[in-house]
């Protein structure tokens, strides 16, 4: 008891008392008084194996949370918009490959990994919703593009709202479908022109909007959309910009706030850097027209 409180910096009735209040809350005596030395009953036993359980877990606690201010988790989930992944996930593996334990990476909508996200079920999104007004989240944005028109090369570009209302009822309007959040912001930006546009073919993902107009069909997409699908100038089609200029996306890498130390900006940094190295100069070499209209963000 004398050792124990020189060890804790109390003293040995303070030590005393503690076990004894102890023994009192759990109701079971933990040392054998009538031996010398003292020794532990087989409740005290049991005891120590478990505290020395927890004792090695807080230090391996202690361990993990510093590794965490440093930029290393043990385990992280994170989704990533489909028409990021040829252009991300190489450098998102590279990058968390030293930083993570295990790693999962999902690809698909941004609407179901916001929901995931909020759930606890993935830790970190690149996508085009920055979830603005949900309280305790960082958000780091990556990249801004238009959103242009794809049609068959053989159709003009429309010159005003009007022009765009025709060409969109008199073609196959493809659509993205509403449970994406490109799908849902192209709606919005057709009710505010004030165009009705009749329902027909809608696809989740960039290649089925792509395949869409390669069957004779008109879509509103993104230069980052048609690249995920593979779009290329020998399919024949055109890309045009809206004649409604502003009209453009935006994708963001969101965090839960201060769960992850610095690696959310460690990541956006890196997302970053890739994206202005190798992703926007291939884009403005397919895409040259709206060159001035594609930029990432700090």
């Amino acid at each position: 008891m004398a050792s124990a409180g020189r060890v804790l910096g109390i003293t040995q009735p303070a030590v005393s008392q503690s076990i004894a209040d102890l023994e009192a809350r759990i109701g079971a005596t933990l040392f054998d008084r009538s031996v010398r030395p003292l020794a532990l009953t087989a409740s005290g036993m049991v005891l120590r194996q478990y505290a020395g359980n927890l004792v090695a877990d807080m230090h391996q606690m202690s361990g993990r949370l510093r590794d965490m201010q440093r930029g290393r988790v043990s385990h992280l989930r994170i989704g990533i918009v489909d028409s990021l992944s040829r252009a991300l996930l190489r450098e998102v593996a590279a990058f968390l490959g030293d930083r993570t334990e295990h790693l999962v990476v999902l690809a698909g909508l941004t609407e179901s990994h916001a929901a995931a996200l909020l759930a606890r079920k993935i830790d970190f999104i690149v996508g085009v919703d920055d979830l603005e007004d949900v309280p305790g989240l960082e958000r780091w944005p990556l990249f801004e593009e238009p959103y242009v028109l794809v049609c068959p090369g053989t159709v003009a570009p429309p010159a005003d709202r009007d022009a765009l209302a025709q060409l969109l009822t008199e073609m196959p309007f493809v659509r993205f479908t509403l449970r994406s959040r490109s799908g849902t912001e192209i709606e919005r930006f057709l009710r505010r022109m004030r165009i009705e546009v009749p329902f027909g073919q809608e696809f989740d993902l960039p290649t089925g909007v792509l395949a869409g107009c390669l069957n004779g069909g008109v879509a509103i997409s993104t230069p980052l959309c048609l690249r995920e699908a593979g779009y290329g100038p020998e399919m024949g089609l055109a890309v045009h910009p809206l004649p409604i200029s502003g009209f453009r996306r935006r994708m963001t890498l969101v965090a839960r706030r201060r769960e992850f130390g610095r690696l959310p900006l460690d990541l956006a940094e890196t997302l970053r850097k890739s994206l202005k190295e190798h992703s926007l100069p291939s884009l403005v070499d397919q895409f040259a027209p709206f060159a001035s209209t594609m930029r990432v963000l700090d």
